[in-house]
């Protein structure tokens, strides 16, 4: 059974502008133990998503509609007081920027503590305790002196795992990291990487990845979610996304990843920019950018269905599966030859 079911859900925002379709239509689910990672560009909808999921969007300008399923019960329909009890608790979230997360003014301790006391029965010298050991597991040096200190005292790194020990001081059931490596450099994104792995392996928790970054999802995750104007375009195994890719989309992606043993004069991109969410394009979203559109294509919304007859690997596509299946191996060999 999944700990954590998403369907059909939509988030759209109220603007001087117009209706913003920011989550439009998307689902997935997550088992206990077990990481998915969604990517996409900026503005795919990947945040609003699971800010969605933890009912962090401001209701008065906010339209939401599906189900989150949370152990069976709808997060979207639930109470502010069983929500809150349950938010930072059972579900814990990893904040994108952890500069602006961290409150200025009050030494990561006190940050630490109350999290601890909001949710558990606990004195504040045993809730100082848990603290110190979760700074201790995430990596922070001397946390017994660290823990007095105000988060501009830290560096980018160690704040990201002070954002860590905080989601995790109530040994959450699923930790939510929104991009959890950006702005960091290679060897501390590494070792982040490596932190969450081990403490998911500690404490048996279930991990969403938010991350533009494919190398990412490669490294952590078990199950991938692309999404594209606000929805998902293709989703399944990890290493079925990596080896036999089956959405345009998701081509373009993977052929703009860097790679450290070959040496070229320009990335290859994606040719355009995503549309405006206010009025996205009829048909496929991706058809004005896609090198192989159709008339199809710009006429009727591509639904998400299984790749041949694999239930577990599903993309959003006109193409027929013959030619999804040539040019996604065109690519891969592409790949595979550059490596050699």
């Amino acid at each position: 059974m999944a700990l954590l079911e998403v369907t059909d859900l939509r988030t759209y925002f109220r603007t001087d502008d117009g209706i913003v379709k920011a989550v439009d239509g998307v689902s997935f689910s997550i088992e206990k133990g077990k990481t998915l990672g969604i990517v996409g560009e900026s503005g795919s909808g990947k945040s609003v998503t699971c800010l969605t999921i933890m009912g962090l969007n401001s209701k008065r300008t906010t339209i939401t509609s599906g189900e989150a399923l949370w152990k069976g019960k709808n997060l979207l329909t639930m109470g502010a007081r069983e929500f809150r009890d349950i938010r930072g608790s059972e579900i814990a979230m990893i904040f994108q920027d952890p500069m602006t997360s961290l409150n200025p003014v009050h030494k990561v301790g006190k940050q630490l503590t109350e999290a601890i006391q909001l949710h558990r029965d606990v004195t504040k010298s045993q809730a100082r305790a848990r603290a110190l050991e979760l700074l201790k597991a995430v990596g922070i040096p001397r946390p017994e002196r660290r823990i007095d200190d105000y988060p501009h005292q830290f560096s980018g790194g160690m704040r990201q795992r002070v954002m860590i020990a905080m989601a995790l001081v109530n040994n959450p059931d699923l930790l939510i990291a929104d991009e959890p490596t950006t702005a960091l450099d290679v060897t501390t994104q590494a070792q982040i990487l490596t932190l969450m792995q081990k403490l998911q392996e500690e404490f048996g928790s279930a991990i969403l990845v938010i991350t533009h970054d494919l190398g990412v999802v490669a490294e952590v995750a078990d199950e991938v979610v692309v999404m594209y104007a606000a929805q998902v375009v293709e989703k399944g195994p990890v290493e079925r996304i990596f080896k036999r890719p089956h959405m345009p989309y998701t081509w373009g992606l993977l052929g703009s990843l860097p790679r450290l043993d070959s040496v070229v004069d320009r990335l290859v991109q994606i040719p355009g920019s995503p549309p405006s969410l206010l009025n996205p394009p009829r048909g496929c979203r991706f058809h004005p950018r896609c090198p192989y559109v159709m008339d199809v294509c710009k006429a009727d919304d591509p639904a998400l269905l299984p790749v041949f007859d694999d239930s577990d690997h599903f993309a959003a596509c006109h193409l027929d599966h013959e030619t999804k299946d040539r040019e996604a191996a065109k690519l891969i060999a592409g790949m595979m030859a550059q490596a050699s």
